[in-house]
């Protein structure tokens, strides 16, 4: 697929920096990466999907070249993926595949629950899947048993001001920590530098911050949805040797999709970067089976 083109769109809920890749017109595939990273993520894979895609690749909120903004509340799962459906409006994209890594992963879903009708299929890589009550419980009772070591980031991020106070000047250790070591491959240096880049845009630390911030409204609002199905096939490609998002977690999937297929690869948190050929072959097949 050929280079992709970035463009600044204005929305009603805001300013988000998008990637665009592929046709003109064609099936659209709608990618939403994951903290700390941005829309710089889908490169690789990109780069491997055939051309007759049409490749929509935001920035979130905080994170990338798109608007900081300097409230908690704006980085809800929820609240994201109302702007990335308001962001789709204003491309009159109506009906799309969508995939999301990460906390990308969490606003996919989002979406997917918001509007099951635009929604053809649905890939999550390296999530909980966030209605998938046994498969989630199962997977904290083994992190509680760990002692939880893996989750400090969270805990540093959610106190108020320190994230603010440690992280500027320091976004190479800071970024470091995660994309490298949590990588069972060489992490991309491309890919490295232009996440430093963004992290050192002004209030970054706080924005990315925020997305852990809001981790008490997101898991209330989740146990409120908990069982509930998506109605959209689903593709979970799981990169196995994820510190985090453990092995548990793709337990018991069948309980919110009637039709779900997993797929694992030899990769850890970061799947889509260490194995870019692999994942666009997993969403091309998925994708293309809807016009069989």
């Amino acid at each position: 697929m050929a280079a992709t083109e970035n463009r600044m769109i204005e929305t009603d809920r805001g300013r988000f920096n998008v990637r665009f890749a592929g046709a003109a017109t064609g099936p659209v595939i709608v990618m939403v990466h994951g903290w700390p990273e941005s829309s710089y993520c889908w490169q690789g894979v990109a780069e491997h999907l055939p051309d007759h895609y049409r490749l929509i690749m935001p920035d979130l909120r905080g994170l990338g070249d798109s608007e900081r903004t300097l409230n908690n509340a704006a980085y809800t799962k929820q609240a994201l993926a109302a702007d990335m459906l308001g962001l789709l409006d204003s491309l009159g994209v109506d009906s799309f595949n969508l995939v999301g890594h990460d906390w990308g992963g969490a606003v996919a879903q989002e979406m997917a629950l918001a509007a099951p009708g635009r929604v053809r299929r649905l890939v999550i890589l390296n999530i909980p899947v966030i209605t998938n009550t046994r498969g989630n419980a199962a997977a904290q009772a083994q992190l509680r048993k760990a002692g939880g070591r893996s989750f400090w980031y969270q805990l540093f991020q959610a106190e108020p001001n320190l994230p603010e106070a440690m992280i500027p000047g320091n976004e190479k250790a800071w970024l470091g920590h995660f994309l490298k070591t949590w990588s069972r491959q060489a992490f991309p240096e491309d890919a490295f530098e232009e996440y430093v880049r963004c992290y050192a845009i002004a209030h970054t630390p706080a924005t990315g911050a925020a997305y852990y911030r809001c981790y008490k409204p997101d898991m209330a609002r989740w146990a409120e949805i908990a069982g509930r199905r998506f109605a959209m096939p689903g593709l979970y490609i799981y990169g196995q040797h994820d510190p985090v998002i453990i092995e548990p977690y793709t337990r018991h999937l069948d309980d919110v999709f009637d039709d779900i297929r997993l797929e694992k690869l030899d990769a850890a948190h970061f799947v889509q970067e260490e194995r870019p050929r692999e994942v666009a072959a997993l969403i091309a097949e998925f994708v293309d089976r809807q016009d069989e």
